[in-house]
């Protein structure tokens, strides 16, 4: 009988990595979208900040949440390659589904011609999702990648000197 260590086999291990990683990312998109939502609710109408500068307040605080959860829980298991590289990337694939949200309410509305609140909550929700999930991809891709895997070298055998025996 082989011991397969633990987490049983390779693919039961790998499955509730998975598994783990889509559950805690799940938490932490959600509890950085309330609290996205709570900050911005806050701030614009008790504290009496603008529109804009809440928007800009809450989605950074929440950004940074975001980041921390999916570091040192969601993606904790991975590569470590430096907290400046990977916040600024994970900035950077959030600026560019936040982008790809815009664009496709705005296609919706603009050359779609489409006025309906709900039909424009539809394309909202779905740039929603297909954000997440390309979210999801890159942060494990390029943001929290996976560790290098160990490589198992021979040891060096060095030669012993030969030494000359006959004299």
């Amino acid at each position: 009988m082989t011991s397969r260590g633990p987490g049983g086999s390779p693919p039961l291990r790998a499955w509730r990595v998975l598994v783990k990683e889509l559950s805690a990312f799940g938490v932490v998109g959600g509890v950085s979208f309330v609290l996205d939502l709570a900050l911005f609710q806050l701030l614009y109408t008790s504290a009496g900040v603008g529109a804009v500068t809440a928007k800009l307040v809450s989605t950074l605080v929440s950004m940074t949440v975001a980041f921390l959860g999916h570091r040192f829980w969601s993606f904790s298991h991975r590569a470590r390659t430096g907290m400046r590289r990977e916040y600024l990337l994970f900035a950077v694939v959030n600026g560019l589904t936040l982008g790809l949200g815009l664009a496709v309410v705005a296609v919706v509305r603009y050359p779609l011609g489409q006025e309906s609140a709900l039909v424009l909550q539809l394309a909202n929700i779905g740039s929603i999702v297909l954000g997440t999930v390309i979210r999801y991809l890159a942060y494990r891709r390029w943001v929290f990648p996976a560790p290098a895997p160990a490589r198992h070298e021979a040891p060096v055998v060095r030669p012993r000197p030969v030494t000359d025996l006959g004299q």
